[in-house]
């Protein structure tokens, strides 16, 4: 019996882009497109009629862009999974769309369209798709975010209160860590090195299912959006 389609809604301003995008995964068995929109207003109000399974949005939109638009689809729909498709190269773009909890981040220069492809039914899965040479950007994104930088005319009394909350935040992590279980911390590991749910059931001779629930549960734990915090968070304390 063939696996049901995976079902698309686009949202993109650029109306050849949609229809190229659109005129790709027809041909392709595995995708269905549900719906469309041009920008992050329309898309929240077509998506209240049918919700599909994977959004694929675009960045810089106007009326509402499309890290606002995920921010809201995540706080109704938090099962949907979105990948932003841009043109933007911009830190601050991914590192928002991570943030707002979007899956995976596929740039628009890419011409190989099985990677994109690929791409979605691995998102579909509950997997992250980041772009490799974007990954030391993120990273170094949250280090700075954590870093306790120092100015040259602090007086003592601030000095002592950063040294408090930086107490405060490391018990904070310690006790997030200790939370996850021996197993957890293992899928966790596997998870930030960039393994696929199938690579890390074999690694662990688990089911794909077992390592699915895991992720859920770890998720949970450390109140993060998707799988691709979740490992940041942990290449950042390790």
């Amino acid at each position: 019996m063939a696996e049901k389609a995976i079902q698309i809604m686009l949202v993109d301003d650029h109306l050849l882009f949609r229809e190229g995008i659109s005129s790709l995964l027809q041909r392709d068995e595995r995708f269905e497109i549900l719906s469309e929109a041009d920008d992050g207003l329309s898309a929240l109000e077509i998506i209240k009629k049918a919700v599909p399974d994977v959004v694929l949005m675009d960045v810089k939109m106007p009326n509402m862009n499309g890290i606002e638009a995920t921010r809201e689809m995540l706080g109704t729909y938090p099962g949907l999974k979105v990948v932003m498709i841009t043109a933007s190269e911009k830190d601050e773009d991914l590192f928002e769309a991570v943030k707002a909890g979007a899956q995976g981040y596929i740039l628009k220069t890419v011409t190989d369209s099985k990677f994109m492809r690929d791409a979605i039914c691995r998102v579909a899965k509950g997997e992250a798709i980041i772009p490799p040479a974007m990954v030391p950007r993120l990273l170094n994104e949250f280090a700075t975010l954590s870093e306790d930088v120092p100015t040259a005319i602090l007086k003592e009394e601030n000095i002592a209160t950063k040294q408090d909350k930086v107490s405060e935040n490391k018990e904070i992590e310690e006790v997030e860590i200790s939370l996850l279980t021996p197993r957890e911390n293992e899928v966790l590991e596997l998870v930030a090195q960039g393994l696929s749910n199938k690579e890390i059931a074999g690694k662990l001779v688990i089911s794909v299912n077992t390592v699915r629930s895991h992720l859920r549960f770890i998720l949970d734990k450390l109140h993060m959006n998707n799988r691709v915090q979740a490992a940041l968070w942990y290449q950042k304390k390790n």
